[in-house]
Parts: structure tokens; sequence; C-alpha cells
């Protein structure tokens, strides 16, 4: 199976079920698959070829939905970017991936402009907008041939469907590459693991498709030929709206959106959400009340996934059935991130890879029909990531008698205080439970006596206050002296990536200036 067989499947056989509505206009299956087949057959007309790169800048809209189909048709690939990247960062993905080609909205033209010497492999520069261009560029609907066609091209599962960048918290970013394989087998788990019930849903894509997550939830919409109700980018208010008044079905989410859409929507408790029926989150921890009272104020189900772009998205489920035994009296399992998804094996492993017992904290390798082809032109850090046919997630985590799984932190960012190993994320999840605090991370800065020792950044919620020694005495009846924070610094917002990642490499950066050993 390849991820265009999806559309044009439903194009062919239920041409005017809708696929997509955005500001105000639908497009059905019938016309995204003949969009996507003149979007396949003006690559070619550029001069791309099977296995070409071109990348794509934009903010969610129909194109960037689009053009993933169009371009599986002939096996050319897409490297998404962050659109909340800086310029220079633009410049370093584009050109590491080779891109032949760049589409950019309109307001990002500019920034790409001022780096265009640094990105000589592009040959072809692509405005979204179709009234004007800035000088050089070619206008979306310039470009797109009339051809809609299906082309004529060999694509197979092991063939790659795009190419997305890891983060960069540490080091440069690296290009994951997805195979068709790996997307269509991520998708046939996603179905199971959400009930998705065909051409019968209504998903609202609000988080960025750049990202893996947001991406593999709107593949999948469309692999059940469901439509696709798109945002241009995340405005609490009009999340709750949309949730309340536009017959949403499902939606995948950040915890950073939850809390906001709980926080800065005074109606929400008004609104009745009566089509809702799940809510998909991940990517970073969150609150337990957060979370008890999103189930309350939403009245749906709730899903969480963990996983990473190199494992196309998801590697464990905590389905709604899970979250629900979970409010009936074992809260405790609102910790974990599920369990392995269907043909999905986990192994908690030592620093030899080397399975450790139920209850041991060791690292979550992973492996399954969604890892990742390798890093892009990386064979050592692709030989490191997939050790012995692993994925090495470099999450630290321990799995329970029942196989969920305990995520504790990401390995690179343990502080060792005392010669005692802290995983920031238990600290943080004290933290969270404090009704002052509205986000929090945890990291290591260096001390003299015991080598390291525990900072609490934290964002407050509005008309609080917060001083050290009370989070002290908080956390001191939930976790071991020696995790409890010893400094607490009072920020405006915790600094996270896309995906919802805090950029904990950029919290310890000042306190590691001129030490010779780097806690990340």
């Amino acid at each position: 199976m390849l991820l265009h067989n999806f559309l044009e499947f439903f194009g062919r056989e239920y041409p005017d079920q809708p696929f997509a509505e955005f500001q105000g206009q639908t497009l059905t299956y019938g016309e995204a698959d003949a969009w996507a087949n003149r979007f396949a057959n003006s690559l070619l007309a550029s001069g791309l070829a099977k296995g070409d790169r071109f990348a794509w800048l934009s903010k969610n809209n129909l194109e960037i939905c689009l053009m993933f189909f169009g371009a599986s048709k002939v096996g050319i690939i897409p490297v998404p970017l962050n659109y909340r990247l800086a310029p220079r960062e633009w410049a370093y993905i584009v050109s590491d991936a080779e891109s032949l080609m760049l589409f950019c909205e309109d307001e990002y033209a500019s920034g790409i402009d001022s780096v265009k010497s640094e990105i000589p492999s592009v040959k072809r520069w692509v405005t979204l907008g179709s009234d004007s261009k800035p000088e050089g560029w070619q206008t979306l609907s310039d470009w797109l041939e009339e051809d809609a066609t299906k082309p004529a091209a060999s694509v197979c599962e092991s063939d790659q469907c795009y190419q997305m960048y890891t983060s960069g918290t540490t080091g440069l970013p690296k290009g994951a590459m997805i195979s068709q394989g790996n997307v269509t087998n991520n998708i046939q788990m996603a179905h199971l693991a959400s009930s998705i019930t065909p051409r019968q849903e209504r998903n609202l894509i609000v988080a960025p498709v750049f990202h893996a997550a947001a991406a593999l939830s709107m593949m999948a919409m469309v692999a059940s030929g469901s439509t696709l109700v798109i945002h241009h980018e995340f405005v609490p208010a009009r999340v709750v709206q949309s949730l309340d008044e536009e017959a949403i079905t499902m939606t995948t989410m950040v915890p950073a959106m939850i809390q906001a859409c709980l926080v800065a929507v005074p109606d929400i408790a008004t609104r009745k959400f009566e089509k809702l029926r799940l809510i998909s989150y991940g990517a970073s921890p969150i609150a337990q009340d957060t979370l008890q009272k999103a189930m309350s104020v939403f009245g749906c189900g709730f899903a969480q996934g963990f996983g990473m772009t190199e494992l196309t998205c998801i590697a464990t489920n905590m389905t709604p059935a899970v979250h629900e035994r979970a409010a009936s009296g074992e809260p405790g399992l609102l910790l974990s991130a599920g369990r392995p998804q269907m043909g999905t094996e986990i192994k908690i492993a030592d620093e030899n890879d080397e399975e450790l017992p139920r209850g041991q904290v060791g690292q979550i390798l992973v492996r399954g029909p969604q890892t990742m082809m390798g890093y892009w032109r990386l064979p050592e850090a692709t030989d490191s990531a997939l050790k012995g046919g692993w994925m090495h997630t470099g999450d630290a985590g321990y799995m329970d008698e029942e196989g969920f799984i305990y995520i504790q932190d990401r390995i690179k960012d343990m502080i060792v205080s005392g010669a005692e190993n802290i995983y920031p994320a238990e600290v943080e999840r004290a933290i969270f439970e404090h009704p002052a605090v509205a986000d929090t991370a945890v990291v290591g800065i260096p001390d003299e006596q015991w080598g390291e020792t525990v900072l609490a950044f934290v964002a407050l919620k509005p008309g609080q206050t917060l001083e050290l020694e009370t989070l002290q005495a908080f956390c001191r009846e939930r976790l071991a002296g020696y995790k409890i924070p010893s400094k607490l610094e009072i920020i405006d917002a915790i600094p996270r990536n896309a995906s919802g990642k805090s950029l904990k490499t950029k919290l310890r950066q000042p306190y590691w200036e001129g030490k010779q050993r780097q806690v990340s």
C-alpha cells in the first residue's frame, strides 16, 4: 500500500465526499485527487525525478496536505520546514536535503530571500499566493500544470515518502527518511487505536502539519475518506468554537494547546462538544489535573501517543479505555504513555542493550514497521540509532508488569547529583500538581558540592505567585529530598519546539558557559 492509494480510491469511489474545509473553501475527494495529479505532473515538468527532494514552508492550508499525496504519486520527496525557525535554520535544512525546489507561503519569502545564497541546490522558487510574487519567484497558480491525469510512475513500499528533520534540541537537525511502508503501517496502527469510522469523521487539523503527529493524523483521516477541517494556525478561542460548532469528531493537540483552551477561553464551560468523541495528545508531559479537567470539560475520550519523528509518529498508545480506567480509580495510569502499538516491540535496555527487568529504568528501544529508513547521509548516526535493528529513542523509562511504558525523561537530560540519578520529568510531574503552576521545565546546573543541582523554571497561572521555599515544601511531600529543586526561576513561558518539547538545552546553556562538561 502507498500513501496516494488512499486518496485515489476515495477520489474514484466517492468523488463528492468532502476532503477538506479551509477558510470557507470546501474541496471534494475528486477535486483533491485531481489537484494532487496536477502537482505531481508539475514536479515532473520542472525537471524533478523520483528520489529528488523539494522543501515546503507554510502554515496549515489545503496545499500542504495535498502536496504529500501528489509527491507520493511520483516518488518525489517533500521536506516540510518548521515555519517558526530562523532563516539560517531553514537554509541549513534545505541545503542539507539538497532540495531542488522550494515552495513558500508569501509571508516567509523575504526570510528565504535573505539566505538564498546559502541554498544553491534550489533551482526554482514558488510562492503559494496567486496575486503577487517577489522578484525571482513564481506563483503556485502559474507553476501548476493543467494536466490532471494520473502520472505514470513506479513507486513501491520501500521507496522514501518524505523527509522530516528532527527538532534539533541538541546539535544540528537530522533528516529522518520515512518510507511509504513506514507511513501506511503507522496509519493502520492509528486506525486501530482510534476506532476511526470510514467517511464519518471530521478531524480538526490545528497542530502544524510540518510535524510528524499532525501529518500522520491528517494522512490517517484521508486513508479513511474522512473530512479535514483545517485551521491555518492555533488560536484557542477558534479551536474551542470549531470543536463545538463544526461537528468535529476528532483532533490531535499537544498538551500546551489543551491547557491554553482550558485557561484562555472564558466560555469553554458553556460549550457542548456534542459530536466530539476523541482528543489525541502527546509530545510532552501533561499535568494530571489539566488532563482530568480536560476530560471533564470536553466530555470525550482521550488517547495518548508516544513516538518520535524517526518512528514516523506513533510507537505506543494509551487508549480511551485506559483513560476511563484511570478515572475510575487508577489515576497513576495517566502518568504512562500506554502500551506498544500493534506490530510494535518495545524493550527497556541497559547501556549494553540488554533487556532490564520490569520496573527498572533504562533506555526505551523500539522495533516495528514504522521505524525510519535512516538519517539522510549520516551513516554513523543511523548505525548508532538503529543498532541491532532497534530504534534507540534516547528516552529513559520503565515498563510495568502490564506492559505500560512510563517515560522518565530524555537520557541526555538526566541530572546526576551526589551520585544519584534524577529524571527531570519526575520532578516536573510533582511541580505540575501545584495549583499556581501553568508550565514547568527542570534542568541540572553546576553545583560545587553535589556536581549538579536541580533548577526549576516555572511559568505561573495568571495572578499567581510562588516562592522557592513554598515550592520546596510542596515537593517535599512528593519527592525524595535530593530531587527537590534548590533553585527556582519564574519566567513568562517555557520555551518549546514545534513538537511541544521544552528546549532544555537553551534553558541550561547560560549556567554551563565555560564549563568543560555539558549536561546536554
